[in-house]
């Protein structure tokens, strides 16, 4: 008996000493009452780990053992487009490359204040300077209401692209061909109000103000009765090529 004990003590702590010390979050303890996600919309950024503070929130699984250096792309949200459970407090927020050159350095740093019991999206934004190696970044709260509409959608606006003017989100319905604005027009770095969608497949499209073209256009676009949903502008406002990774695109994540 007293073997199988000195055993059992052995590959515990063999399993504590493989663990990485800047695992993702501690689980073991009361889950925390706010909600974080992490975007990464720095045109030409790196791949990226997103940390709280000291504490890595955002990572790629691995099945070697060792931390996955691929992180965060850009265009991409982190943890699965999922929020990570995190306390209220003032935190330091960053994106920090996760390939082995320049491991950890980090390229975008935003300081910010997590309120009890509410939701908040961080961006990395901003064209990436190669040189300087950063990028800009900046947080939003996500006041999507906890009390659901369940006959409608719940959609606002988040502009992330540094050259852009204001823009407007339109969503037009693809069957009554009804177009509505969603929100008011919303700068750099800010976000819209969520606004009530009927359920259905919607083109959606911003425009500058006075401007009766589309800066932006994307089609078939699903909102679903029940669900809440930020389209976020991201890329390079002068590109006009359609396959260009830096083109202006229309992105939809659902936060709920």
């Amino acid at each position: 008996m007293n073997s199988y004990r000195s055993l059992a003590a052995l590959l515990c702590v063999a399993m504590f000493a493989g663990c990485e010390k800047n695992g993702v979050q501690d689980i073991t303890g009361p889950i925390a009452s706010s909600r974080i996600k992490f975007f990464n919309f720095g045109v030409n950024a790196p791949s990226v780990n997103f940390y709280a503070n000291d504490t890595k929130v955002t990572a790629i699984s691995s099945t070697s053992g060792a931390e996955s250096t691929l992180g965060v792309a850009y265009g991409s949200v982190g943890s699965g487009g999922f929020y990570s459970a995190i306390a209220p407090g003032q935190y330091t927020f960053a994106g920090k490359i996760s390939a082995t050159i320049d491991k950890d350095l980090a390229v975008s740093k935003v300081t910010g204040t997590i309120a009890d019991g509410k939701n908040y999206s961080f961006y990395m934004s901003g064209f990436y300077d190669v040189t300087a190696k950063t990028a800009e970044g900046f947080l939003v709260e996500d006041p999507f209401t906890t009390v659901i509409d369940f006959s409608v959608a719940y959609v606002r606006f988040v502009n992330a692209i540094p050259n852009s003017a204001p823009m407007t989100l339109y969503a037009k319905n693809s069957t009554t061909l009804v177009e509505v604005a969603v929100g008011n027009a919303v700068t750099y770095k800010t976000a819209g109000a969520f606004t009530a969608l009927p359920n259905g497949v919607y083109d959606i499209s911003t425009r500058f103000a006075g401007v009766a073209t589309n800066a932006i256009s994307r089609a078939a676009v699903s909102f679903s009765a029940g669900k809440v949903y930020t389209i976020g502008a991201r890329g390079d406002i002068t590109v006009t090529s359609t396959t260009a990774t830096t083109r202006p695109i229309l992105d939809n994540t659902a936060n709920r």
